[in-house]
């Protein structure tokens, strides 16, 4: 009985983080030409309710990847409260890739009343990254708050730094997979109607 349980807590574990990584429902994707997806399908609320029930698959994918959820993570409106965007493919539609460089333009400004971030989490954790580092965000309030009147910044991912990049690098783990959040909170009207989007990661070869 013991050894049952514990391979159904692997089975389960493994078939959970497949449906929450790997979802075909179309009601993901954030932007058609993107491959950025919401992190959870359902809005409004926190308790996954909808008109026909609670959205237990949504539910499932929300909870495999984060803790906690409240209204306002959810909320898909330009008003108070926060959006959180979930990328685990490049472009060209591949898993992100540890061993592999990737480069994500971000157009200026973002539109966030408040602050907005980038994110790395390691999907057997679902924590944020862990290397030598010791660096796992990029964030608009800190690293990236210096960028002036630019309008784009450019932000990079992988095992190595490129040239002169380091202040907007996050470290990954070659043979290891991840996953990202693009955050914005005090999200405004071009956030929600498509007028402003980041780019995708583009891999670096």
């Amino acid at each position: 009985m013991k050894a049952i349980l514990e391979r159904a807590a692997r089975e389960g574990k493994a078939q959970m983080l497949a449906a929450s990584f790997d979802s075909p429902r179309p009601d993901r994707i954030v932007w058609n030409d993107r491959r950025w997806e919401w992190a959870a399908f359902v809005f409004d609320n926190g308790n996954f309710d909808t008109p026909w029930g609670i959205d237990q698959e949504g539910r499932d994918r929300w909870f495999t990847q984060a803790l906690a959820g409240s209204p306002a993570m959810f909320n898909r409106s330009p008003k108070a409260g926060s959006l959180y965007w979930l990328a685990v493919r490049d472009n060209d539609g591949n898993w992100l890739d540890g061993g592999k460089t990737y480069k994500l333009s971000v157009p200026l400004p973002v539109p966030a009343r408040l602050f907005w971030s980038i994110t790395v989490y390691d999907p057997e954790t679902r924590s944020q990254i862990v290397t030598a580092q010791d660096k796992a965000a990029l964030r608009s309030l800190f690293e990236l708050k210096n960028l002036g009147n630019a309008n784009s910044v450019d932000l990079y991912f992988g095992p190595n730094a490129p040239s002169g990049q380091d202040s907007r690098w996050i470290k990954t783990i070659p043979g290891k997979g991840w996953f990202s959040y693009f955050r914005v909170y005090g999200p405004q009207a071009p956030a929600f109607d498509g007028t402003w989007k980041p780019g995708d990661f583009e891999e670096m070869k």
